[in-house]
C-alpha cells in the first residue's frame, strides 16, 4: 500500500473550543479542552476523546477485516474504551487505552477462532502501532443468548 494523507482543517470559535473537519468528510466535529482543565467545557469531544475513539475505532476496523478474511460470521461487536490520562515525568501524556470488546457469534465451534481474530486485531492495528500509550485488551465473545467467555 502506498502512503496517503489525511486532511483536517481546526478553526477556533470561542474560549477553549474549536472546530475540526475535513474536505474528505461531511460532517465537522466541535472540539474543546476537557472540563478536567482550567476553562474546559463539559459535554464537547476532547483531544483525549478522539485519541481513545481513534484507538477503538482502528480496532474495530482492522477487526473486521480480519475476520471477514478469516470468514467468522458475527452478529455483533460493541467495543466501550476507556483512555487514561497521567502525569509522566511533569507531563501529561495519554497513558493507557483500554477496549473491552464484546463480540457476539452464533456458532461455539467459532470461539477459539473468534478470540484469537480479537487478539490479532489488536495487535495489528496502525493506530495501537503508531501510539505511546499500553494498550489493554479485555475481549468477551459470547453465544447468542448466554455469556461463554
Amino acid at each position: 500500500m502506498e502512503e496517503h494523507i489525511y486532511n483536517v482543517d481546526l478553526e477556533w470559535r470561542s474560549q477553549r473550543k474549536g472546530e475540526i473537519s475535513s474536505p474528505e468528510l461531511e460532517k465537522p466535529i466541535e472540539v474543546a479542552t476537557p472540563p478536567e482543565f482550567p476553562k474546559g467545557m463539559a459535554g464537547i469531544w476532547s483531544p483525549e476523546h478522539l485519541y481513545t475513539a481513534a484507538v477503538s475505532s482502528c480496532f474495530m476496523t482492522t477487526f473486521l477485516a480480519i475476520a471477514e478474511n478469516s470468514g467468522l460470521e458475527f452478529t455483533s461487536l460493541v467495543c466501550p474504551a476507556k483512555g487514561k490520562l497521567s502525569k509522566k515525568e511533569g507531563r501529561f501524556v495519554m497513558s493507557e487505552i483500554i477496549l473491552a470488546p464484546l463480540l457476539t457469534i452464533q456458532e461455539e465451534k467459532d470461539l477459539e477462532k473468534a478470540e484469537k481474530i480479537l487478539h490479532k486485531a489488536e495487535k495489528a492495528c496502525l493506530i495501537t502501532n503508531s501510539i505511546t500509550a499500553e494498550v489493554i485488551l479485555k475481549p468477551q465473545v459470547e453465544l447468542a443468548e448466554s455469556l461463554i467467555y
